[in-house]
Formats: C-alpha cells, structure tokens, sequence
C-alpha cells in the first residue's frame, strides 16, 4: 500500500509506525452548496421538555470507549475510557488503557464483556479487551494494511474485520473467554476492477445481516458490496453475491433498517446516500439510486449512517461538511426522505453511534479532538447538543456500551 493511500485513509498524514502492537506468536505477520440543500440548523445547549421524551433507560453513567490513532502527532495513548450520563448526555473522562496502538474503530462482543479494536497499522491486527479489568487478552494479525473496521458474528465465535489498505476481509475464531484465535479466513477483494480514481480495493465495512445468513464487506476501492456465506463450523467464507454502486461512488458504511429488508448506504466518494433492498435468501442486495446528503454539490467525505431503534429515522455524518444530516424513514424502510442538516459543533466527524436506548447520538470529530453528543426527540427524531464537546485527542471512534 502506498502512501498516498496512508493520507487518503486518515486524513491526518501518513502513519508514523513508531509505536508496536504485541501480536500473539501464532500470527503469520510481524509484529458546497447545492440550490435546494436543506438548511442547516444550530443545535441548541439543551432539550425542550416539549420536545423530549422520557429515557427508558434509568438516569446514572453508562460507559463510553473511545478510539483514536496513537501514532500521529498529538493523537492519543490507546484505547479511552469514559462515562455519559444518560440523561444530561454529560461525558466524564475515565482512564486510558495504554500499548494498543492505533486503535481506530472499537467493536463489542454480544455477551458485552469484551471489547475489540482494530489496530490500524501497515501490518494490521485486531485485539481483544476483557472489560472487567481491562486485560489485553491479544492480538492477531489480520494479513492485511490498515484495517479499519471490526464486528462480531451474533453468535460471538467469529470476528470480522476489513483491512482497508489492499482490500481484504478477515476470519478470526474467538474462544470463551473472547480472545482472538489465529486467523482462520482472507478473502482479497480481486473483482471487478478499482473504480474510477482507485488504484485497488479498499475493504472499509464488514458486517452481518441482521437474520445472520450472510456477511456483507463494502468495498471502497471496488465500488462494490460483497456477500458471503460463514461456515460457522471453520470460519471460511464463500462468496454468493455483488452489488454494484454507480462507477466512482465510494461506497463506505452499509447500516440496515432493525427489520432487515433494506439498508442505507453512505458513498464516501460522490457524496451521497443509496436505499438498498436485501434478500435474505440469496444474500443479493439490490442498490437503488443516488440520494442527497444535504450538504451541498462538493464532496464531503459522508462517512457513517445509523438509525435509530425503531425504525422511524436516520443520521449520516458528513465530515467535510461538518454536519449531520437527519432522515425520515418511510414505507416500512424502503425510502429516505432528507430533513435537515444540524452543525456537528466539531471537525470531521469521522464516526457516529446511537446509545442503546437510542435517546443519546455521539459523533467523533478527528480533527477538532472532541466527541460531540446530541439529545435525539423520539418524536421528531431532531438533534439537539447536549453541552460541551467533549475532548478527547484524535477521536475517532466513540462507542457507548
């Protein structure tokens, strides 16, 4: 992988490599404007009571891990640790598990005692954190550069990851105490060709549909979603299914509606949002037209949608524009009707999560070091900033627990 794809990749500069990732001994590697944009809306210090309904949740700090790049200047020293107050949306700070490096994008094991990161490195690896005492249980290779994103299998025997630096999705065994086992499957991304732009495949997603038949792996590089089957017995995947965005659209983040007929795709590169309609019997996702994000005719990098529990609404993060744009979700998931764009209060934010309850959003702004939380009205579905940013060097990846 070039270096040209190191910037692209993080937006900060190339990586320093200067810090080291213990790797168990089993690994094989070492070590804008647009003429009818929506409006922006100011966020606003604090909820309305007329436009806030109740937490289900009780009141009380939950936690908040957070992820960043400890290998660039003024970033972080490993993985953070906070709390948020499920009321108020106020961030504490905690402390910080250091000699994980680069971890950039966090993931959480369904049993919710181990938390995964990726270590985004030239020579890429995933490790695991046991969350009662915050033990590195390890790490493994992942066989490929900068991997950037992680999910666990429902069934929390299987991690996948997306090595975004040469376009490869990975297999790891987890045990029952969820450490990492020794990679059991690479699948490198090797059609169709790199997209206009590209100069490969670039893996950036890899995830499991919702009825848990398929894995889905968006490629960048490729303009392409890739499905696959998981023998669940070995960890080998077998392909079943692409889908293909328009040429040189980026596809980025594929997030699906709780009821799993459809997803909403964010396309990184042409600065637009697709519905997309998925089969559970063949694993074919069917990739509709292009949507605006909101922001305006230029590119801004949209980089994750999410949706809230119930269905009802959408959010994309769009870094270039510094915003989050806001959607109504209609016909049982099937279309997005774009609402309004709401200033993110940060720089480049790079991730967004809903709390489980779905009453707070946090978004990890990069280059402004903050991690911004809103207040979501279950009526309306409208952002309102719940306070003061909270800073965090680097933030990447803000994950509520």
């Amino acid at each position: 992988m070039g270096r040209g794809d190191w910037s692209r990749r993080r937006f900060v500069g190339a990586l320093a490599g200067a810090a080291t990732v213990t790797v168990l001994s089993s690994c094989d590697d070492a070590g804008p404007e647009a003429a009818r944009s929506p409006r922006a809306v100011a966020p606003e210090a604090g909820p309305s009571t007329a436009d806030t309904a109740p937490s289900p949740t009780p009141s009380g700090p939950r936690p908040l891990a957070l992820g960043t790049y400890t290998s660039v200047e003024d970033g972080g020293t490993g993985i953070a640790f906070a709390t948020y107050d499920t009321e108020t949306g106020e961030v504490t700070r905690g402390g910080t598990l250091t000699g994980v490096g680069d971890p950039s994008y966090l993931a959480l094991h369904p049993d919710r005692r181990t938390l995964y990161a990726v270590n985004e490195r030239e020579k890429g690896a995933v490790t695991a954190v046991r969350l009662a005492d915050r033990t590195v249980l390890g790490s493994r290779s992942t066989g490929g550069g900068a991997p950037c994103h992680l999910s666990v299998h429902p069934g929390g025997r299987w991690l996948l990851s997306a090595n975004y630096g040469d376009g490869s999705v990975a297999v790891h065994p987890l045990d029952a105490s969820g450490a990492i086992g020794e990679r059991a499957d690479l699948v490198t991304h090797s059609t169709p060709k790199p997209g206009p732009g590209q100069e490969g495949p670039h893996a950036h997603q890899f995830v499991t549909s919702p009825d848990g038949g398929h894995l889905l792996a968006v490629d960048l590089g490729t303009d392409t979603v890739y499905t696959y089957r998981l023998d669940e017995r070995t960890g080998q995947l077998t392909q079943v299914a692409q889908a293909h965005t328009r040429p040189g659209a980026g596809p980025r983040h594929l997030t699906f509606h709780p009821r799993g007929r459809y997803a909403y795709l964010a396309n990184e590169v042409d600065n637009t949002v697709a519905v997309c309609a998925y089969d559970a019997e063949t694993g074919h996702l069917a990739i509709g037209g292009a949507q605006s994000t909101g922001t305006g005719s230029g590119t801004s990098y949209p980089a994750q949608l999410v949706v809230t529990p119930d269905g009802r609404y959408a959010y994309l993060a769009n870094r270039g524009h510094n915003s989050l744009t806001r959607y109504a979700v209609e016909a049982d998931g099937a279309r997005l009707r774009l609402l309004d764009t709401v200033p993110v209060a940060g720089d480049f934010p790079r991730q967004i999560a809903l709390s489980p309850d779905g009453t707070l959003l946090f978004a990890a702004n990069q280059r402004s070091g903050t991690v911004s939380v809103f207040r979501v009205d279950a009526g309306s579905g409208r952002l309102r900033l719940a306070g003061r940013p909270f800073a965090s060097p680097v933030a990447v990846c803000a994950l509520p627990l």
